[in-house]
């Protein structure tokens, strides 16, 4: 092809491509109306909400409050350690102070509630969480030592620290339940859904968890909001603490009741297993949807394994 004949192709490739590019002004327009509609979900208005990526921020600066020297590049000693705590607590006061405004505000504006006085609701909440950080390191402290007593194959506690997606789990948990506790809206759930999209495991910030926990391997663990857990508990991958299947009438009604099993101190619970609304031990791959009685095992009983010889033969 000669160069005339390139510069026509290309000539008319630029005519197609403008014709196809005037079709985006009608496409914006119908984005724009679809905005007034009732079946569509957008937050178009003057005020902001919160971000997920701040939110995902205050987690990050939160467990180096938890765990300093762990995840910077720094050295931490004592030199320094007045200073390094106390610019990452200023720092993390300020941008927890502002989402936790931004999410109190669109709660008000959502539902036409009166003025609560968001921005300063926001910065007692910030300072009350921060006020509860020493003991929360007290508290992730037990949990660290009961990884480690219940896995035979950590080789010491830097490594749960660094590595464990149960440990990271249960410390964005325990980050979330306490502004949950709070009444904080939307931020615990964008956290604990954040963990939950990172290591498999979904707890709900309104769970209530006591101390020396420990998730082994983690993956498809559910702990739901009612959930309560005593100390000392063990979970290992795949297990539902869950709620029963309800209607929409019934799940109106129960919204704000307690309809997730209590596991009560010193249980395990194996891979696998479900319990909808019990209370104790239980074995891998059961379904329980009652209560059981403490110092109870509960385990499903052996299945018969036939061989049969493929070549007819006894």
């Amino acid at each position: 092809m000669d160069d005339t004949c390139k510069m026509t192709k290309c000539r008319t490739d630029l005519i197609a491509a403008q014709s196809v590019r005037a079709e985006i002004p009608a496409i914006v327009d119908q984005l724009v109306s679809s905005c007034t509609r009732e079946d569509c979900f957008d937050h178009v208005g003057p005020e902001p909400i919160p971000s997920r990526e701040a939110v995902v921020d205050i987690l990050k600066r939160t467990r180096r409050i938890l765990y300093p020297g762990y995840f910077i590049p720094n050295r931490v000693d004592q030199v320094n350690v007045a200073y390094y705590f106390g610019q990452e607590v200023t720092a993390l006061f300020e941008i927890l102070s502002e989402q936790i405004m931004l999410a109190i505000r669109h709660e008000c504006i959502r539902y036409n509630q009166s003025c609560t006085d968001c921005e300063e609701r926001g910065q007692q909440n910030a300072i009350d969480f921060l006020r509860e950080t020493a003991q929360l390191r007290g508290l992730l402290g037990t949990d660290i030592r009961a990884a480690y007593a219940g896995d035979p194959a950590a080789s010491g506690y830097d490594e749960i620290i660094f590595s464990y997606p149960g440990l990271f789990a249960i410390t964005v948990y325990r980050i979330a339940h306490g502004l949950h506790h709070q009444g904080v809206p939307v931020l615990p759930r964008i956290m604990t859904e954040y963990a939950h999209s990172r290591t498999g495991i979904d707890i709900h910030p309104g769970a209530r968890i006591g101390e020396s926990f420990f998730i082994d391997h983690g993956t498809g663990v559910v702990i739901g909001e009612t959930t309560q857990i005593g100390n000392r508990v063990r979970l290992y991958q795949g297990v539902t603490l869950g709620a029963l299947s309800l209607s929409r009438e019934e799940c109106q009604a129960l919204r704000h009741q307690k309809r997730h099993p209590t596991i009560e101190d010193d249980v395990i619970i194996y891979a696998n297993a479900t319990v909808l609304g019990g209370e104790t031990v239980i074995g891998g791959n059961v379904w329980i949807t009652d209560s059981v009685p403490p110092d109870t095992e509960v385990f499903l009983k052996k299945p018969e394994l036939v061989f049969r010889n493929k070549g007819g033969g006894d």
